[in-house]
């Protein structure tokens, strides 16, 4: 462990190194006695983690946030223990880490997407905190092999899934691939040890040939006067593994399975030499890639170039300069200078508005599993290369539109926008757009904005968002009155009234799990679409009968003065009572009385299953009274092999029984295919059901038919 010592000491100043040995004695002492998986000293982590941080060049505050990340999680030492001996910028990096690590990321779907949220909103803080915990991520899979197969299983395709896509975007390489590597070999182990075994054979076949090509390289360079480096780098098993499982290769038909990267120290050099390349070897049509001229969205910047060689082979070549391929390995850590180094504060953002637009989006959306979605659209989408009239290049997600363009440039033209023209032709706004177009966008500031159609037309998912936010913040009162009345129309079609589920304490509960922070903001949520019905409405009734033991979620009907047309309560008058229409009992039916909040009594069938669980001092003894001149609702439920047979024939016997039907509702069992349906029955007492039901069972052509409760 002292050999970090030794490693920081020969990369930092005197200062700086103090920082860093004062954070590594700190941590070495809290961790005093605590052991790995491994049998190792935990110490060892922090350690390592720190390492793979120093080999990245990260400054000084982070190489102490590395030894002393697990700290506060682990041992007794608080924040204020942090912050006094090393400062808040130190504290901060910690406590950025250490939420992080709180997070569960192989959680149930909507909780992965919240968190998902929760580490942009980390990294646009503090990038360095995402760096260190892709680092102590990198060390633990590196020793994953002490932990049981479930935990390797689950670990590794976390790994693949969250962590890999975010040291890509940052263009870190050289986590990004061994983090690849690490995960094949966990998930899928006979693959990547075929691999292993076979890639290495290979290239010891063709280890003559890449050497030869080393070589004429090194003379192209000589002869060109050019001051340069060659040499071969073997390409990651994660990457080959990739394009046999997606393009159905064997291993044989991979031909780069060794890149040769030179690398030479100006831009005119690197096209120099490739135009060299080019006349000494054919190049392979459309394998040439100017990441020069148009760098990824990681800034990685190379010229790449596959050639047949004289001698029948076919090599991949990649041409860059020092400061690119050092940019290549390290990516946004290789950036991460002191403040008053104004280039690398512009390379810096320019690595950062990725995160920052992200940020900028993520605002809008308050279901997380959308953001979800339009992140990992973002990180994991193919693109196209465009350009704008006056040439500059613009990147767009595969299958882009001139609508994503247009909004690519920036929002307000996306509003306005009402055409477009590509290579000079006026095209369609749903037109795919293809590698090299020139595209133009008409705009006019008399555009009422976008229109909902757009959202069917464009790709880019940053690009829906912004749509979106356009109908949520221009059509605010439209988006209540709509959300509302969806809502209503929803608990309706339920059985309810909102205003009976909804009140201030099911929407405070609701709002905590959604993020409103207003009834108004929930309805234009639903309005624009970004949160459905069904969400908000099944949660308002999962609360709603939590908080009711008795789920009166139908209309209630006769509600009357105790005793004065209905039923009597324990011989009292003038308390309001209710007959639940969840067994709509009638005259002639066992009942109880249930004394609900500030509702009065609600009268339910004493074989209603609604009261199995109900607290008996909430019990009340009712009868039935005076009920002569009274009509009651009753529910029926009614099987038979066709709809229209069923209502006909329902219909005949409440008319002969001189009854009355109030609703019915109607479906097909898509097991049995039988027809199913509900009927709601007006009668006096509970003789005049039995006979409609027994007249009902009577018929040939009626297979069921029954009482219901809800």
């Amino acid at each position: 462990m002292l050999d970090i010592l030794d490693n920081l000491q020969e990369r930092y100043n005197a200062k700086d190194f103090a920082l860093c040995k004062k954070a590594y004695d700190f941590a070495k002492k809290a961790h005093e006695n605590q052991k790995r998986a491994s049998g190792e000293d935990y110490f060892t982590h922090p350690c390592a983690v720190a390492k793979i941080l120093a080999d990245l060049g990260l400054d000084a505050s982070t190489i102490a946030a590395a030894f002393l990340h697990d700290v506060i999680e682990d041992t007794p030492v608080s924040e204020g223990d942090i912050k006094k001996e090393f400062g808040d910028e130190v504290l901060q990096l910690v406590l950025g880490v250490t939420k992080l690590d709180k997070f569960e990321f192989t959680s149930k779907e909507e909780e992965q997407a919240e968190n998902f949220r929760k580490i942009f909103v980390a990294m646009a803080k503090d990038i360095r905190v995402i760096i260190i915990k892709l680092a102590d991520r990198l060390h633990n899979m590196r020793s994953l092999n002490f932990l049981s197969h479930e935990r390797q299983q689950r670990l590794a395709r976390e790994t693949l899934d969250v962590f890999v896509p975010l040291a890509d975007r940052l263009g870190i390489s050289q986590i990004k691939c061994e983090l690849d590597d690490l995960c094949l070999k966990y998930l899928e182990p006979e693959f990547y040890e075929y691999l292993s075994t076979n890639i290495d054979v290979m290239l010891k076949e063709t280890e003559g040939l890449i050497a030869h090509v080393q070589e004429e390289l090194k003379r192209l360079l000589a002869d060109s006067n050019i001051k340069g480096e060659v040499f071969g780098r073997r390409k990651h098993l994660y990457s080959i593994y990739k394009k046999m499982k997606f393009k159905n290769k064997t291993l044989d038909q991979i031909y780069d399975l060794v890149a040769v990267r030179v690398i030479v120290r100006t831009v005119d050099e690197c096209y120099e030499i490739l135009g060299k390349i080019h006349h000494e070897w054919k190049p392979v049509p459309g394998r040439i890639k100017d990441y020069i001229a148009t760098p990824k969205p990681n800034m990685y910047r190379s010229l790449h170039t596959t050639v047949m060689t004289n001698f029948g082979k076919i090599f991949e070549i990649q041409i860059r300069t020092y400061e690119m391929n050092h940019a290549a390995e390290y990516g946004i850590a290789a950036h991460w200078k002191y403040k008053e180094n104004k280039k690398d504060e512009n390379e810096l953002d320019s690595r950062l508005s990725w995160i920052r637009e992200v940020m900028e989006w993520q605002g809008g959306l308050k279901d997380s599993k959308e953001f979800l979605n339009s992140l990992k659209g973002d990180i994991y989408s193919s693109e196209v290369l465009v350009f704008t009239p006056k040439g500059d290049v613009i990147r767009l997600a595969k299958d882009a539109t001139p609508l994503d363009f247009a909004y690519n440039i920036h929002t307000a033209i996306g509003h306005r926008c009402i055409g477009a023209k590509v290579n000079g032709k006026m095209v369609p706004l749903n037109t795919v757009l293809q590698v090299g177009d020139v595209v133009e966008i008409i705009t006019s500031q008399n555009s009422k904005g976008p229109s909902w159609d757009w959202l069917k037309i464009v790709k880019s998912p940053s690009t829906k968002v912004k749509i979106k936010q356009f109908f949520k913040k221009e059509m605010k009162d439209e988006n209540i009155k709509t959300g509302r009345s969806m809502l209503e129309a929803e608990a309706k079609r339920r059985g309810v009234n909102l205003s009976e589920i909804l009140t201030d304490e099911s929407f405070l509960r609701i709002a905590s799990k959604l993020s409103f922070t207003s009834q108004d903001e929930m309805f234009a949520s639903v309005g624009y679409g970004a949160v459905s019905t069904n969400h908000v409405i099944v949660k308002l009734l999962d609360f709603y009968r939590k908080s009711q033991p008795v789920p009166e979620v139908s209309t209630f009907v006769n509600t009357k003065k105790s005793g004065s047309g209905g039923v009597t309560v324990k011989g009292m008058t003038g308390l309001l009572v209710r007959f639940a229409g969840c067994c709509n009992p009638v005259p002639g039916d066992d009942i109880v009385g249930f004394i609900s909040r500030g509702r009065g009594v609600a009268v339910h069938r004493s074989d209603c299953p609604n009261l199995k669980n109900v607290e008996n001092d909430r019990l009340i003894e009712v009868s039935w009274n005076n009920y002569a001149s009274t009509s009651y609702n009753a529910g029926i439920k009614v099987i038979g092999n066709n709809q229209t047979e069923v209502l006909t024939i329902v219909a005949g016997a409440v008319a002969q029984l001189k009854l009355g039907i109030i609703s019915t509702n109607g479906r097909t069992d898509s097991r049995t295919k039988q027809v199913i349906v509900e009927f709601s029955i007006r009668v006096g007492d509970k003789t005049e059901l039995d006979d409609l039901i027994k007249k009902l069972q009577q018929d040939s052509k009626i297979i069921n038919v029954y009482r219901t409760t809800t």
